[in-house]
């Protein structure tokens, strides 16, 4: 789970407009960072079956936005996908 700071700091960084909190752009850089910590949660819990569960769904969950960006606004994804280093 990312601490409130650095949501704030990936909401900042990835916002379209001045009042948004959640636009795929943003919704894709927090998942993509959760994504990244529960990554190296698991490699020293092995046998946390759970938060593996969780990985997933949220894979999943990015994979699903990331096409929608896609077929929205490319120019945007392609921009995103840059920015994230995917």
């Amino acid at each position: 789970m990312l601490d409130p700071k650095r949501k704030k700091l990936l909401i900042e960084k990835f916002k379209t407009h001045p009042t948004d909190t959640g636009s795929p752009q943003v919704q894709i850089a927090i998942l993509t960072m959760e994504i990244k910590e529960l990554t190296e949660h698991l490699r020293s819990h092995k046998k946390d079956h759970s938060s593996r569960r969780g990985l997933i769904k949220k894979v999943g969950e990015r994979r699903r936005l990331m096409k929608y960006l896609k077929r929205e606004d490319p120019k945007a994804y392609d921009e995103l996908m840059s920015k994230l280093k995917l």
